[in-house]
């Protein structure tokens, strides 16, 4: 449970599978109460009833983190469900890999829509309860990626810009009591990296065989893995730790 007196209200975007799925179910089990929020609503199923059956309580949304409107509806939904939001965890995102020379305008505007917009419209309509609360947190996803990818140009990018965020955030908003932090993660076992095998025209398991051998604890990342590193950033453990990028990859990454 958490140590905080009062039940915190948390948000986690792109939580309906994967990376964001264990971060909510994580949070959900330190005890607070959880907006899931994906594309779609039906998506969302599995990851409440999770919360659900463990005792917690979730509230399942669906919106477009892009646009504006559906974010405003969202978090307001999530206020109205559970109570105040002020723990947020911006997680949504998609991947449009290609090489530079074949990345179409769409292939580039979509994932920095995604991940970048979509962090500032949740970030921004979240602060307002944190604000007011003067209490908050707010954890963004970057990546390894965002040292540099073949392929990856625009998640690359977006990744690197999401950690320029943070920073920014965690001076503008730390005399509210607010922290930004960004978790980094390395190779971890998802079904979007199952899109990259694809690509690559490889089992998912050959591609999975192939990382752990590059990565010096010898295996490859969970998401639990990811929600452990989320559960402190949100916690009031973390009070004194703000603007920081935690690379969670199995070894150093530079």
């Amino acid at each position: 449970m958490t140590d905080s007196p009062t039940e915190r209200v948390a948000i986690v975007t792109g939580a309906a599978r994967g990376i964001g799925a264990a971060i909510a179910k994580r949070l959900a089990a330190d005890g607070m109460a959880v907006g899931v929020i994906d594309l779609a609503e039906d998506a969302t199923a599995a990851t409440v009833e999770a919360i659900r059956a463990a005792g917690g309580r979730a509230l399942g949304i669906g919106a477009d983190v892009t646009d504006g409107e559906q974010v405003q509806r969202a978090v307001q939904a999530v206020a109205d469900g559970l109570g105040a939001p002020t723990v947020l965890v911006n997680n949504a995102g998609i991947l449009r890999d290609n090489l530079i020379f074949k990345m179409t305008d769409e292939d580039w505007d979509r994932v920095v829509a995604v991940h970048l917009r979509g962090a500032f419209l949740m970030t921004r309509e979240v602060q307002r309860y944190q604000v007011e609360a003067k209490w908050g947190r707010v954890v963004s996803l970057s990546s390894t990626s965002a040292l540099g990818n073949r392929g990856q140009a625009n998640y690359a990018a977006v990744k690197a810009g999401l950690q320029g965020f943070t920073k920014t955030i965690a001076i503008e908003l730390g005399r509210y009591n607010i922290t930004a932090n960004a978790i980094a993660p390395g190779f971890i076992a998802t079904d979007m990296l199952r899109q990259t095998a694809e690509r690559m025209k490889v089992s998912f398991e050959q591609f999975l065989e192939g990382a752990a051998r590059e990565i010096p604890v010898g295996r490859v990342g969970q998401p639990e893995d990811i929600a452990n590193a989320a559960s402190f950033f949100c916690s009031e453990a973390s009070s004194f730790v703000s603007g920081q990028v935690l690379y969670v990859a199995g070894g150093p990454k530079a």
